[in-house]
């Protein structure tokens, strides 16, 4: 079998984490945040309808703002516990304003899920507002007062 190099984010102690909002990594001039919803090992994680729903959310929000040419990508994190957003071209401020205001448009919207139909999405039956709504005020309680020292791991 061969010898494979440790990626950098299983580098990053996962004991030492909390829910919250960090720099992952930055590469050139694409920074790489960590919006953690769950600390990681500790259940229950986001369940899937849910985190689809924030990623359609999140995803539209962020991308209707000023800085939407900024948004490289916006993902769930295959353990469950949170979200990556890649953006370009932002300080942490801005993206740290950007996230709460994210959080607040998810806890407060009203209507159909954007892109949420069959035409537009592969999995469009899975999709769960309410618990979208439960884990952004959660995690908006959390990083309300989030201040760019916060950002570090």
């Amino acid at each position: 079998m061969e010898k494979f190099l440790t990626i950098k984010s299983f580098l990053v102690d996962h004991t030492r984490i909390d829910r919250g909002i960090y720099i992952s990594r930055i590469d050139g001039d694409i920074t790489t945040y960590d919006i953690r919803f769950i600390k990681p090992n500790t259940p229950p994680y986001l369940d899937n309808a849910g985190m689809h729903t924030i990623e359609h959310l999140f995803a539209t929000y962020v991308r209707n703002t000023r800085f939407g040419d900024n948004i490289i990508y916006v993902g769930p994190m295959g353990c469950r516990t949170g979200f990556y957003l890649l953006v370009r071209d932002l300080n942490a401020n801005q993206v740290i304003e950007l996230i709460i205001d994210t959080l607040k448009f998810i806890v407060d919207f009203k209507g159909k899920i954007p892109g949420a139909s069959e035409k537009e999405c592969g999995n469009y039956l899975e999709h769960d507002l309410e618990k979208a709504q439960f884990y952004s005020r959660d995690l908006l309680s959390a990083v309300k007062n989030w201040k760019v020292e916060n950002l570090h791991y």
